[in-house]
């Protein structure tokens, strides 16, 4: 794994599993917990740092979609449309990222 964190593709499979992991934390954890505990402590939390990931995530893919000459068409708009589907970064990284050289 540290070994891909050295290649910007790596990276960004990295961010599309954290944006994933922390949308799970915070549909799965945090909403159940505001609105059956009336406790919207980890919602105000994991709420941001999920919105930040999901930025991160769609900026890396511009700039990994440029630095690897994916072809929109092709490529990149899946990646970015699969960051707008719940647990869609996921998805593209098993069957898209993954797959790339």
């Amino acid at each position: 794994m540290l070994t891909s964190l050295k290649t910007n593709l790596g990276r960004l499979r990295l961010l599309a599993l954290l944006e994933g992991l922390s949308l799970i934390a915070l549909v799965f954890i945090a909403m159940p917990i505001k609105y059956v505990g009336n406790d919207p402590t980890l919602v105000k939390v994991i709420g941001p740092i999920h919105g930040v990931l999901f930025i991160l995530f769609v900026l890396y893919t511009i700039s990994v979609s440029i630095d690897e000459n994916w072809r929109f068409g092709r490529t990149t708009w899946k990646v970015l449309l699969a960051s707008v589907i719940p647990f869609g970064t996921f998805y593209v990284d098993k069957t898209i990222l993954s797959r790339q050289k």
